[in-house]
């Protein structure tokens, strides 16, 4: 008939909002790693070992770098050859930071 104690208490109780989070866009989470990062650059081998999952490969790590570079968190540092990436990471007094990717549409 009835459940525990805790059946009851959640029977008139509406569904929980976390179980309808939806996942977060790449670009926010790389932000999210790069405000964690030890150090005050970061290089794209650096992002594809160490960054979040998933990343297919380099050519995506440069696009999240450039979303990134585009709302001022990263700027690109100068580097002794053409094809090498890296980027000074721009800390802000802002808790919780986020970006609004869906304007760029």
């Amino acid at each position: 008939m009835v459940g525990n104690l805790f059946d009851r208490l959640a029977h008139d109780r509406p569904a929980e909002a976390a179980a309808e989070r939806p996942s977060k866009d790449p670009a926010q989470k790389m932000l999210d790693f790069l405000l964690r990062w030890p150090g005050e650059s970061i290089s794209t081998s650096e992002m594809m070992i160490y960054g979040p999952r998933p990343k297919k490969n380099a050519e995506e790590v440069l696009k999240l770098a450039t979303i990134l570079e585009k709302y001022g968190w990263l700027t690109p540092k100068p580097t002794p050859q053409k094809r090498m990436k890296h980027w000074n990471i721009v800390r802000r007094p802002i808790i919780h930071p986020t970006l609004d990717t869906t304007l760029d549409t």
